[in-house]
């Protein structure tokens, strides 16, 4: 059975799976689906009157954190959109993540095993990986997709519409205004690529071949003055052909921003 405390509120349009744990003073507000083993902790806040806000099994929402409000958008005119947050993801003190808008697909999507500490917000539309460090105080603007196994550092701001690829660390005090190639770290006011994340990729479980592979590819990206293109066509010449290899080639060739050198 859930263990729902007297002096929680909660929306008669809820669903709380049995095995959810809600306490003291939380409210659960508007069309708000809660997966079993999840815990809302006093004075946390989930869902809003407008949105849709689905959330999976074994998460964690700390006080004081509101999940699944109206976005910051002045184009937002109430209409019906959603938050869907995944499995075993822990959630801190004031952390804000907002509904989507119907400008990408109506969605902010949250994916498993993320960690998103105090004080961070996730605006509409975002989408984030799996298996993330969000550290304390981030601001992520609208439209931000992020992938896997990423670190962002404390008290960065991230622009609207920029992407960030698997395995990058975002150093802690960054701005980043273009797209944050795999594998790489990033760092300034604006970011740029200093170095590839071999600690990264090594607690990944990567093997010490493919680390190296992925090291020549990125030193190849970074160092010199070739063009984008050029650089492509060296890493195909000089790095062994594998997923992550491709992966990295087609974030460089996908991205609209530009990246972030």
């Amino acid at each position: 059975m859930s263990q729902i405390h007297p002096t929680a509120i909660i929306s008669p349009e809820a669903a709380i799976d049995d095995g959810v744990t809600i306490g003291p003073y939380a409210v659960i507000e508007g069309e708000v689906k809660i997966g079993k083993g999840t815990v809302v902790e006093h004075h946390a806040s989930i869902g809003c009157r407008e949105g849709i806000v689905e959330i999976g099994e074994n998460n964690r929402f700390l006080p004081s954190c509101a999940v699944g409000g109206i976005p910051q958008d002045l184009t937002y005119k109430g209409e019906k959109t959603k938050l869907v947050i995944g499995d075993n993801n822990t959630i801190r003190e004031f952390v804000t993540i907002n509904i989507g808008t119907q400008k990408e697909e109506g969605v902010t999507k949250i994916g498993n095993h993320n960690l998103l500490m105090a004080y961070s917000h996730i605006a509409h539309d975002c989408r984030l990986g799996h298996h993330n460090v969000v550290a304390n105080s981030n601001q992520f603007a609208g439209h931000v997709h992020m992938g896997d196994r990423i670190v962002i550092g404390g008290g960065c701001l991230i622009n609207q519409f920029t992407k960030i690829g698997d395995g990058a660390y975002v150093t802690g005090g960054s701005s980043v205004n273009k797209d944050v190639p795999p594998f790489t770290i990033v760092q300034g006011d604006y970011a740029v690529m200093r170095a590839c994340n071999k600690i990264g990729l090594q607690r990944a479980g990567l093997s010490s071949d493919e680390v190296s592979n992925i090291y020549k590819a990125i030193r190849i990206l970074i160092k010199g003055k070739n063009t984008i293109e050029e650089s492509i066509e060296n890493i195909k010449k000089e790095c062994q052909p594998s997923e992550n290899i491709n992966y990295l080639i087609d974030f460089i060739r996908s991205s609209e921003r530009g990246l972030a050198f």
